[in-house]
């Protein structure tokens, strides 16, 4: 049998037995030691500074693949992430049941592993979410994302996407469908690859199917060779892991950024549930109205993608271009959700003013005096450009020297195979220079970071082209931005000790120590950890009769 989407004349999909075989590949990796992850990827910050931000009233879903052959093992033990069983659904072809053990499967010591970091409550970053659907991994996909109606693939087939059961704004995909590849030869003799045109037809289905239902898949690239299906769905977030085995973008269908975030993990079957949990947390924190009161557009998924995005922290050797808005290795950096936590409770700010201009004419700062007062914020608008013009939207900053960080998002509509083309510009009112801007023309995702920005007044501007090739006329999107002066390190005398002290926001910032300016390297080893007080990171230090000299450094 083979399945198929789209109501249209198409080649059948993935057959049955290709895509058991690619699952089989989809669980390799082991986890880490999850000693400092709360710490690393802000969580441990964001529980000093909010209150009961866990992830509770929120569903997830968590589709895992049998972890070994021959077994039916795919279900997370609720002893081993120290949750009750009533939490948990287990679904497969077998039924559904809420108890366990059952008969549907046996204990995945992986799903395991993928739940302790999204909601286990030893380093969960979403320790009270309301249910877990732990699902077959083939079941989910062949009747959630392939439902086919009619066995007659010779003609038109139709998919039926079906909603998943309640309200379940977030699904954990830890397994791929194994490696892309153009080489025929190898195609054919090995199940394990994944031909670009079958990538291609797994991206279709998923961006689909967040369109229709607003769900938001946080998929794994891969544990290395090419980014691979589900995490390079256009709608999706792809994570890889940081530090640890984790497939490189572009994609090869068409050269977009995959991944689009990265945790520290070993592997991206872990990294990617850290992601999972952080984007619940900021779905409780949307719905809640830490965002503002507008909480459908601060829950939207493509929201809660340019939050996270947004407030990635940058490694040291991340890089990116105007037409590639993301690192290959590490997308938007690595997650924190501390940071995209305080880019939501800066609210919903609209732009300052919008405009036409005819096709491929210049776009540069339009006269006005009003600016936008939250320096931490994201908006959620629509945009219309036509046939004879483009269109922009501008927000206007008054900022002294800052870091700033922009993300635009949209998605790739129900349908379509194309996007939009919508480009974000950061340009110097005063002499209308252009300072950044991000203009890839195959991805769905504009990102902008400048480490140092002058004292200015700025126009950030998101632009989308008229012309032919529209998919429409109109299109929505999410915008976070950050323009916040990087942190200061001080130094206080506290009797015969000590005290370094920064800002915890932006988080990201570690103090390093060295002994002489002229020698040696600068190292966080030398320091015990900081203490969280008063919205400060803060470092305690004996006396000493040496010679110490610090400094503050971004860093994951």
């Amino acid at each position: 049998m083979g399945y198929g989407f789209g109501g249209q004349n198409m080649k059948p999909y993935v057959s049955i037995a290709r895509f058991l075989s690619l699952l089989a590949a989809a669980i390799l990796g082991s986890a880490r030691s999850p000693a400092t992850t709360l710490d690393t990827i802000g969580v441990t910050a964001l529980r000093a500074m909010t209150t009961n931000l866990d992830g509770r009233g929120i569903r997830v879903a968590q589709p895992e693949a049998i972890e070994s052959a021959g077994t039916t093992n795919f279900e997370v033990n609720p002893g081993a992430v120290g949750q009750p069983a009533g939490l948990f659904t287990y679904i497969s072809a077998g039924g559904s049941t809420s108890n366990f053990p059952n008969a549907l499967g046996g204990a995945s010591g992986h799903a395991g592993n993928v739940g302790n970091y999204i909601y286990g409550t030893s380093y969960g970053v979403a320790t009270n979410v309301a249910q877990v659907n732990n699902y077959n991994a083939e079941h989910f996909v062949t009747n959630y994302l392939f439902n086919v109606v009619t066995n007659d693939f010779s003609t038109n087939f139709e998919l039926i996407l079906a909603p998943l059961p309640a309200a379940t704004p977030v699904v954990n995909q830890s397994f791929t469908f194994g490696n892309v590849t153009t080489n025929l030869s190898l195609l054919a003799t090995n199940p394990y690859y994944l031909a670009v045109s079958d990538q291609q037809e797994i991206d279709l289905a998923y961006d689909d199917y967040a369109v229709n239902y607003g769900t938001l898949f946080v998929s794994a690239v891969n544990n290395g060779g090419s980014v691979s299906p589900p995490g390079t769905g256009y709608n999706c977030i792809g994570v890889g892991a940081y530090g640890g085995s984790s497939s490189i973008g572009p994609t090869l269908d068409n050269g977009r950024c995959k991944p689009d975030l990265t945790a520290p993990e070993g592997a991206t079957s872990f990294s990617t549930p850290q992601v999972t949990g952080a984007a619940a947390v900021l779905v409780q924190a949307a719905l809640r109205g830490d965002g503002g009161g507008d909480t459908n557009a601060a829950a939207d998924l493509r929201t809660i993608k340019a939050l996270l995005l947004n407030g990635a922290v940058k490694p040291a050797d991340w890089t990116n271009s105007d037409s590639s808005p993301l690192d290959a290795r590490y997308g938007a950096g690595v997650v924190n959700v501390l940071n995209a936590y305080e880019q939501l409770a800066g609210g919903k700010q609209i732009f300052c003013a919008s405009n036409s201009v005819a096709l491929g004419a210049g776009h540069p700062p339009p006269a006005g005096t009003n600016a936008i007062a939250a320096v931490s914020g994201w908006d959620f608008e629509s945009l219309s450009s036509s046939a004879t013009n483009d269109a922009a939207c501008h927000y206007f900053f008054e900022v002294s020297n800052v870091m700033a960080t922009a993300t635009l998002v949209w998605n790739r509509q129900s349908g379509a195979t194309n996007i939009n083309n919508l480009d974000l510009f950061l340009f110097n009112v005063a002499d209308s220079n252009l300072v950044a801007c991000s203009t890839s023309l195959v991805d769905n995702v504009e990102h902008i970071f400048v480490p140092q920005l002058a004292a200015g007044r700025y126009d950030l501007q998101v632009w989308k082209a008229g012309g032919g090739g529209l998919v429409s006329t109109g299109e929505t999107y999410a915008l976070a931005w950050q323009f916040v002066p990087p942190p200061r390190l001080a130094i206080a005398k506290s009797g015969a000790d000590a005290a370094l002290a920064w800002p915890v926001y932006p988080a990201g910032f570690k103090a390093e120590a060295r002994t002489n300016l002229l020698a040696g390297a600068w190292s966080t080893n030398q320091l015990p950890p900081p203490v969280l007080t008063n919205g400060q990171d803060v470092i305690w230090l004996g006396p000493t009769n040496d010679a110490q000299f610090f400094r503050l450094r971004q860093q994951p």
